[in-house]
């Protein structure tokens, strides 16, 4: 498991650290609302070379961004209901791909993966954030 303390002014580093320690091209984030995922999403995709605007897909439930050697996709299932409209979407044909997948609120999807990181985050007083990362 990675625990890491940070504040946002650290995000960088942090993604850096996720990246070499990740045992997977799938991480999953769990986190209360306004507490940096989308943020944290940013940092990895920036990480990861591409130089897209990542911005949260909550009403397109997927973003796809391009760096020089990878794709990646960024889900916001926040919204959705229940699984049928994952499978409506296409949700299958992400999962069969060498892509990285960065789901946000991934409660009703969790099942559908077999190898991924999970990514909890808690924010502290002071600003200070507590990130988990365990293997699955």
């Amino acid at each position: 498991m990675l625990k890491i303390e940070y504040t946002l002014k650290d995000i960088d580093t942090v993604a850096k650290k996720i990246l070499q320690q990740s045992t997977s091209k799938t991480f999953l984030f769990k986190a209360e609302m306004g507490v940096g995922k989308t943020t944290l999403i940013k940092a990895l995709v920036k990480a990861l070379g591409s130089n897209d605007t990542v911005s949260s897909p909550t009403f397109s439930l997927v973003n796809e961004y391009q760096s020089n050697t990878e794709t990646i996709y960024h889900f916001d299932l926040y919204r959705v209901e229940d699984q049928n409209e994952l499978y409506d979407f296409g949700i299958e044909d992400y999962l069969d791909t060498e892509a990285y997948l960065f789901v946000e609120w991934p409660q009703l999807a969790e099942n559908l993966f077999t190898n991924y990181n999970t990514i909890s985050i808690s924010l502290e007083k002071d600003s200070f954030r507590i990130l988990k990362m365990t293997e699955n």
